[in-house]
C-alpha cells in the first residue's frame, strides 16, 4: 500500500482553524453563562450549556485534526484518519447529553416551577453576538472540512451551524417575554404563556440539536463501520470500466479513514495481455481514481479472462503463453462433434529431439486440461509460421495417402516410424496430420529439416495436398 503523503501546509491550516473554534467556544461559553445567571433565562443558560459543549467538541477535534495527521506505520497500515470519525462520535454524545437536560429543565418550568427571567439589553447583546461568531466560525470550519476532506471539522461547523439557529430561537423566546411583561396586565392569560416561551425556546434548541446530532451520529458509526461513501463506488466503476484494456470491473471496495479514501478493485483484463500491457491497465485505473478522489489510496488486482468464452484460438494462445511457447498455424477441426488441434509450436533450435518433444507435450497437456473438448492435439515443432483458421470438416480416408505416409521411413533416412495418420478433407482440401518417431539425441533445427524434406515430398506425389502437420516424437513418446 503506497503511505499517504500529509501536506504540512493542510496540517496547519487544519490545526489553525480548530484552535481558532476552541478559542470562539470559551469566549462564548464565559459571556453566555454570565448573562443567562444575571437574568435566569434558561434559553440563555441552555445555550450556554450548548456551548460549553462546543467547548468540548471544539477540543476533541483539535485533538483528533492532530492525531489523525500522523502518518500510517507498522500497526496502522491505513493511518489514523479513523480518529477524526470516532472523535465526531463523542461529540454527538455529548450533545445528546446535553439535549437532555436542557429537555428535562424546560419541562420543570413549563410545568412544574416559576422562574422569572429578566429581559435586558445584555441578553440580546450575547445572542446577536453568538449569532455573529458562530455564522464566521461555521464558514471557516466548513471551508477547511470540504478543502481537506476532515469529518471532525465539518462535525464542529456543524456545531457552530446549530448554534446560529438556536440562538435565534433563543432571542424568539426573549422577545416572547418582552411583550408578555407589557400585555401582563391587559391580558395576563396570553402574557402567563408568553412567559413560558424561553422554556419553549429551550426546547426548541434541543430539538434542532437532536436533529444534527443523529445525522453526525448515523455518519459516524457508518464510517467506522467501513461502509462504502455514497455514490463512490459507481462513479469508480464508471470511470473505470470505459478504460481501454478493462474487460469488466469485477469487484469494487472503498472505506473512508479520516479524510482519506481507500479503493481496492478486481479488474477482468484479456488473458492474452502481456504483463507490461496488464501494469499499464492497473496503473491507468489508479490514475483515474485518483483523479476523482484526489485523497484516495487505491489497490487494482487483475484478472486474466478470455474476451470471448467460445473463442478456442484465444484459449489456446493464453495456455501457450503461460507455459512459455510460441504458436500459430492453429487450425481447429469439428468432426462429427469431435475436436481436434493442429499447431505449430515454436521452440529454440538448439534443443533435441527428446527436449522439444517434453517440452510441447507439456503444452499439449495443458491445452487438454484448458479445453477438455479437444479430443486430440497434435503439435508441429518448428521455429517460424503464423496463420490461424477455423474450419469444419467431414472425415475422408485415402489408402494412397496413408501407405505413402508409412513407406516414409524407407525413403527419408532419420524418419523412423510414421504414425497415428490422420486425413481430413475440408472445402474441397485434403489436411494431412501424422507422428513421425526421431532419435531423441537429434537437434530439433535437424528434425525440421526432415519434416520439411518430407512435406516437400509428399506433395510432390500429391500436389492438391492442403495442409501438412507432421509432430516430431522420441520413440518412448508413446
Amino acid at each position: 500500500m503506497a503511505d499517504i503523503q500529509i501536506d504540512k501546509r493542510a496540517e496547519r491550516e487544519k490545526r489553525r482553524v480548530a484552535l481558532s473554534s476552541v478559542v470562539a467556544a470559551i469566549f462564548l461559553t464565559g459571556f453566555k453563562l454570565t448573562v443567562g445567571l444575571m437574568t435566569r433565562s434558561l434559553g440563555i443558560l441552555s445555550e450556554a450549556a450548548h456551548s460549553g459543549l462546543d467547548l468540548v467538541a471544539a477540543g476533541v477535534t483539535l485533538f483528533a485534526v492532530r492525531a489523525s495527521d500522523r502518518p500510517a506505520d507498522a500497526d496502522h497500515p491505513y493511518g489514523h484518519g479513523k480518529v477524526e470519525n470516532f472523535s465526531a462520535l463523542v461529540e454527538t454524545l455529548l450533545l445528546f447529553i446535553t439535549c437532555g437536560w436542557i429537555i428535562y429543565e424546560a419541562v420543570q418550568r413549563l410545568f412544574f416551577k416559576s422562574v422569572e427571567v429578566e429581559v435586558s439589553y445584555w441578553s440580546f447583546l450575547v445572542m446577536g453576538l453568538s449569532i455573529a461568531i458562530d455564522v464566521t466560525r461555521s464558514r471557516a470550519l466548513m471551508k477547511a472540512a470540504r478543502k481537506h476532506g476532515s469529518q471532525a471539522l465539518e462535525a464542529d461547523a456543524l456545531h457552530f451551524s446549530t448554534d446560529v439557529w438556536s440562538s435565534s430561537v433563543v432571542i424568539a423566546g426573549l422577545i416572547a417575554v418582552s411583550i408578555g411583561e407589557l400585555i401582563k396586565n391587559s391580558n395576563p392569560g396570553l402574557a402567563s404563556w408568553l412567559f413560558r416561551a424561553d422554556a419553549i425556546a429551550a426546547l426548541g434548541v434541543s430539538g434542532i440539536v437532536i436533529y444534527v446530532s443523529m445525522r453526525m451520529g448515523r455518519r459516524s458509526i457508518s464510517t467506522l463501520m467501513d461502509r462504502a461513501p455514497q455514490g463512490i463506488n459507481a462513479a469508480v466503476e464508471r470511470e473505470v470500466a470505459s478504460l481501454p484494456g478493462v474487460v469488466a470491473v469485477d469487484r469494487i471496495r472503498s472505506r473512508q479513514s479520516g479524510p482519506a479514501v481507500f479503493v481496492d478493485m478486481t479488474l477482468a483484463v484479456a488473458r492474452t495481455a502481456s504483463l507490461e500491457e496488464s501494469h499499464a491497465i492497473a496503473s491507468a485505473a489508479e490514475n483515474v481514481v485518483q483523479k476523482l478522489l484526489p485523497r484516495s489510496d487505491v489497490m487494482v488486482h487483475i484478472d486474466p479472462v478470455a474476451r470471448d468464452s467460445n473463442s478456442l484460438v484465444e484459449r489456446v494462445h493464453s495456455v501457450a503463453a503461460r507455459k512459455g511457447v510460441n504458436v500459430h498455424g492453429l487450425h481447429i477441426h469439428d468432426v462429427r462433434g469431435n475436436m481436434s488441434l493442429e499447431l505449430h509450436a515454436e521452440v529454440p533450435d538448439d534443443l533435441s529431439v527428446a527436449q522439444a518433444h517434453e517440452r510441447v507435450t507439456g503444452l499439449e497437456k495443458a491445452v487438454g486440461q484448458e479445453i477438455p473438448e479437444l479430443k486430440e492435439i497434435v503439435a508441429h515443432i518448428e521455429p517460424v509460421g503464423d496463420h490461424e483458421i477455423l474450419t469444419s470438416a467431414v472425415q475422408a480416408g485415402s489408402d494412397e495417402i496413408q501407405h505413402a505416409v508409412s513407406n516414409l521411413p524407407r525413403e527419408i533416412p532419420g524418419l523412423k516410424e510414421c504414425h497415428r495418420i490422420s486425413i481430413l478433407r475440408s472445402g474441397g482440401g485434403v489436411s494431412l496430420s501424422f507422428h513421425c518417431i526421431m532419435d531423441p539425441a537429434m537437434p530439433i533445427s535437424r528434425a525440421h529439416e526432415l519434416t520439411s524434406r518430407t512435406e516437400a515430398k509428399l506433395r510432390e506425389h500429391f500436389p492438391g495436398l492442403g495442409r501438412v502437420v507432421i509432430h516430431v516424437e522420441p520413440p518412448d513418446a508413446g
